[in-house]
């Protein structure tokens, strides 16, 4: 199915349960079930939004590029530039190729903040001191 531009998301064949038996799968994945690319999220002087069309007509903002985050003060959301990333949780290398996720912490005119949310799927980045 990868000429729809789609992934594969669900469970392994070769999950063992019970008595051990391998488990055979009982159909293929239908397209409208197939799950999206990762998107990988990179450190830019502006913010750059991709919208994707979802499932229902409806669309999905993507931030392909990041260059501010709303960081938390108080009560009260400001607005942000990021300087660089310091570290991911999600991989050591995500912070050497500049990639954003969830849990990434991030180094701000503010100071270092993380990240609260996720960028790939809401096309803007929440962030709180730390």
């Amino acid at each position: 199915m990868s000429q729809f531009g789609s992934q594969f998301h669900g469970k392994s064949g070769r999950r063992l349960k019970g008595n051990g038996k391998i488990r055979l799968k009982n159909r293929d994945k239908k397209r409208h079930e197939m799950g999206g690319y990762f998107t990988s999220t990179k450190l830019a002087d502006a913010n750059a939004v991709k919208r994707v069309r979802a499932r229902g007509g409806n669309n999905k903002d993507k931030l392909q590029y990041a260059g501010f985050a709303n960081l938390l003060v108080g009560k009260a959301y400001k607005k942000v530039k990021i300087k660089t990333i310091m570290e991911s949780k999600d991989n050591r290398n995500f912070a050497r190729l500049n990639i954003i996720t969830k849990g990434t912490i991030i180094d701000t005119e503010d100071g270092k903040a993380m990240v609260t949310n996720r960028p790939g799927r809401e096309g803007f980045i929440n962030a709180v001191k730390i």
